[in-house]
């Protein structure tokens, strides 16, 4: 992915901040198949920490993963920037958006870790399903056959956030209060983000 260096996310605590945040990826393998799925990190396991995801059996993508390395891009907020937002010209548009790029070496795991994997993905987005009333026991047996996991221990990870860094301050206003007074909803979502990130907007 290409980085300018302000646009560039300094830290592996960063990007991994990033990840837990939207954590649904796009996994790509060597034949240029992509598929779209959730994951869940574990940050202290590797260097870079270790991500673990599941497909179905039917998608076929999963024969191509064992000892493989592979790619998995998490994108965040992203919205179209307009000239006429920033306090001189002559401007041209552009797309402001964040995104992550992931890679590592795969794993497919056993049943055993499957089901944790499972599990881990269930606790971080609905934990109240694991009581057991929803998603029985038995039906988690039925679908271990249906479902492939894998985890990916990461080897490099590369961060961006194209936010207008290398705009002026009074440019930085115009886009924010733009973005934030819109009725699109990749415009709010932008907002909030370049919000949280800096502290040059109320």
């Amino acid at each position: 992915m290409y980085i300018p260096q302000h646009f560039k996310m300094e830290s592996k605590a960063e990007c991994h901040d990033f990840i837990r945040e939207y954590g649904f990826g796009i996994l790509l393998t060597h034949s240029l198949t992509g598929s779209h799925l959730p994951f869940v990190l574990k940050s202290q396991q590797g260097d870079l920490g270790t991500l673990y995801g599941h497909c179905a059996r039917a998608n076929t993508q999963w024969k191509e993963l064992e000892n493989t390395e592979v790619l998995v891009i998490f994108s965040g907020p992203h919205s179209y920037i307009s000239p006429s937002w920033y306090s001189q010209a002559p401007a041209v548009p552009t797309w402001n958006y964040t995104a992550v790029h992931a890679y590592g070496k795969v794993t497919l795991l056993d049943k055993t870790d499957t089901l944790n994997t499972i599990n881990d993905v269930v606790l971080k987005y609905e934990p109240e399903l694991l009581n057991g009333e929803i998603i029985t026991d038995d039906y988690k047996d039925k679908l271990m056959h249906g479902l492939v996991a894998f985890k990916i221990e990461l080897t490099r990870i590369q961060g961006k956030q194209k936010l207008g860094q290398q705009k002026s301050h009074a440019d930085q206003q115009g886009v924010y209060q733009a973005l934030s007074t819109s009725s699109n909803l990749d415009d709010i979502a932008l907002a909030r983000y370049i919000k949280k990130w800096s502290n040059n907007f109320s």
